[in-house]
Parts: structure tokens; sequence; C-alpha cells
């Protein structure tokens, strides 16, 4: 039996949601929105549409626990962003390294373009995870940032949900088409653990080199009497 990442989501998904009902269903939403560890939302909500089929769900409080979930892990992103904001450009990521023109180009971006943004990186998969982060880090208001993150999400959530309304106890059908994401997802972990192994190769290179710097011998200097003449 071939080990299957998406596979073991998706059974995570439905562990939760049989057991726990609707309060899993804002904890897994909430950490979908949050984004990490990744959870698809792809798979959480058709599941939750199943179960409204099946009428151990409501529709009307599943698509407002769903919602509020969303929500609150988009703010917990955002204010992440927001509050790294002040050390982002004062850590020194190997190659990668934000400074200061990068944030106020992104400062002008979300002033801007910040509605529409959020509103429609909100219905596109993957991305709607982690697009409250550069929104936190560019100040969206919160204000803004909640009505437009929530404009995003509602149509998302909707289709997702009758999808899974409508497949019923064939639900599932949706998991094939995520099959290729675990090769994405295999690809992702393989290359952040080589990009912290060349960090960590970094810092300790540069620990030594700072090491041997304040151990080495400094100038000798020789003391004279009081009778001793300058050289």
């Amino acid at each position: 039996m071939t080990f299957s990442l998406v596979g073991t989501l998706v059974g995570l998904v439905i562990t939760v949601l049989t057991t726990v009902g609707l309060t899993g269903l804002f904890l897994l939403m909430t950490v979908e929105s949050f984004g990490i560890p990744p959870l698809p939302s792809e798979v959480i909500l058709p599941f939750a549409g199943f179960l409204i089929a099946t009428g151990t769900f409501l529709f009307l409080p599943t698509l407002l626990v769903a919602l509020a979930g969303a929500l609150t892990g988009s703010f917990i992103a955002y204010a992440v962003g927001r509050w790294g904001r002040h050390w982002v450009t004062r850590i020194h990521l190997g190659p990668v390294r934000l400074q200061q023109r990068h944030l106020d180009r992104m400062d002008r971006w979300f002033s801007r373009h910040g509605e529409a943004t959020v509103a429609l990186a909100r219905c596109v998969p993957v991305i709607r995870a982690y697009i409250s982060y550069p929104a936190g880090t560019a100040r969206m208001p919160p204000a803004r940032f909640g009505g437009y993150t929530l404009l995003g999400s509602v149509p998302f959530t909707l289709t997702l949900l009758y999808a899974g309304i409508v497949l019923g106890s064939h639900w599932r059908v949706v998991e094939r088409y995520f099959a290729p994401l675990d090769w994405i997802m295999y690809g992702v972990i393989i290359a952040g653990a080589i990009y912290l192994g060349l960090l960590y190769l970094q810092a300790r290179r540069t620990a030594e080199a700072t090491a041997s710097g304040v151990s080495s011998p400094s100038e000798p200097t020789t003391s004279r009497g009081p009778g001793d003449s300058p050289p």
C-alpha cells in the first residue's frame, strides 16, 4: 500500500468531523486558513457537505462555522505578519532577505489593490491560506482585511459545501484530483529541508568566523620603564 499525504489528510478530516462535529470543522478551517500545517479546504468542505446531505450537519450552522473558522485563522496569520514586520528585515535567510524597499512596495500595493487582492486570493486554493501574511505585513486596516476576507470566503465555501452535498457518498471523487499534490508536498518538504540545512551550515560558518576573530591574539604590546625612550 503506497503512502499518500493527501490520503492521510483526508483520513484526518473524516476522523475530526465525525468525532468532534462542528467544533472540529471550526478547528480544521482555522488551521487551514492559518496555513501551517497545510490542510486542504477542498477536502474539509466537501466532506462537511456530505454530512449535510446525510442530515448529520445542518446547512446554515455549517456554513457559519466554516466561515468563522476561516476568519479566525486568517486573522491569526494577519497578526503574525503585522507583528513580524519589525523584525522581518533584520533576519538573513541565506540569499533571501527582505529589505525596507520591499516592504514599502508591498505597502503601496495593498494600499491600492489590497481589497481585490485579498478577496480574489481567498477564492484560490493554496494561495488563500497564505495571503493573510503579506496583508498583515503591509498593515492593511483590520476591518477592511476582515471584510474582504469574508467576501472572498463566502463563494468559495458555498461552492465546496454544495459540491459535497451534490456528490453525496461519492464526495471522495475530489480526492483523485489532489493526487499530484503528493509530489508537490514532497518537493516542498525536501526543498525546505535542504534550505534549512544550508541555513544551518551558513550560521555555523558565521559563528566559527566570529569565534575565530574574537579568539585571535591581539597586537603584542611592549611595556616600557620610566627611563626607556621610544623607538
